[in-house]
């Protein structure tokens, strides 16, 4: 069974004492590839060297996290641009992200955050690369901006979707995106196993960790790493009620589908 980690921080601290150890468990476990996404200017250039130790694993992901959008957000995303388009970067980046909208927090660079965000889908569309989206408390938001990019856009995923059908229905409205399910799949009190079974076709779907958060049951509580993923993907089986190599399967064409650059 193969399958695509599509949402995993491998650049993090939390991974600097046996980074090799949680790629090579990684690939033991089944992954052919991961995507690391960078959340502001500084963690651009760790998950750059991460990907080039891992050349034809780790592939990197470049934007600002919606939660790092701060008073210098726009020096920050000068910052990031520098980085992303220099030709010999570029070439190597999937993907706009993490980049998105989450007032979970606080409201505090509100306008911010939607400048910060619409710029990078602008960049989307400019580059013609998907969007690693996240969104916490500002769906509303994020669909208002994308309908504006709606037939520019090449695709994405909305990482770590946790929602209801009616939100699931209004994100799969945008043609070539995807639903990026983790270890939230397996939690006792989630209702997105019945979710997913009603709403979402498995076209639809991507698997990620968003490691080193979010593990999966029966791992809860222990750091996320890539490996856990074979968890998500037996708990996605039983909802679809199809076989784990079904899923890794139809994830990992979707995954290619999503960022083409990654079968190059």
């Amino acid at each position: 069974m193969q399958f695509i980690d599509t949402h995993a921080h491998l650049d993090g601290e939390e991974f600097a004492d046996d980074r090799a150890q949680v790629m090579a468990r990684a690939k033991e476990a089944g992954a052919i590839k991961v995507l690391i996404p960078a959340i502001d200017v500084s963690s651009c250039h760790t998950v750059l060297n991460t990907c080039r130790q891992f050349p034809d694993f780790a592939f990197p992901m470049l934007g600002l996290h919606p939660e790092e959008v701060k008073e210098n957000w726009q020096s920050q995303l000068d910052d990031i641009w520098l980085v992303l388009s220099q030709p010999e970067v570029l070439p190597s980046v999937v993907a706009i992200g993490e980049v998105g909208i989450d007032y979970y927090w606080s409201r505090e660079f509100e306008q911010q955050q939607i400048e910060a965000f619409e710029r990078q889908v602008q960049w989307a569309v400019q580059l013609q690369l998907p969007l690693m989206i996240h969104c916490r408390k500002g769906q509303q938001q994020v669909v208002s901006i994308l309908k504006r990019y709606k037939d520019q856009l090449s695709g994405g995923v909305f990482h770590c979707f946790t929602g209801n059908a009616n939100e699931a229905a209004e994100l799969l409205q945008f043609d070539n995106f995807v639903l990026g399910i983790g270890g939230v799949l397996t939690f006792k009190k989630s209702h997105l196993p019945e979710v997913l079974a009603s709403t979402v076709p498995l076209d639809r779907v991507v698997l990620e960790t968003d490691a080193p958060y979010m593990a999966p049951v029966p791992m809860r509580g222990k750091r996320n790493e890539s490996a856990f993923v074979t968890h998500v993907i037996t708990k996605m089986a039983e909802s679809y009620n199809l076989t784990e190599e079904e899923i890794a399967t139809q994830t990992t064409l979707n995954a290619y589908r999503i960022f083409p650059k990654l079968l190059h």
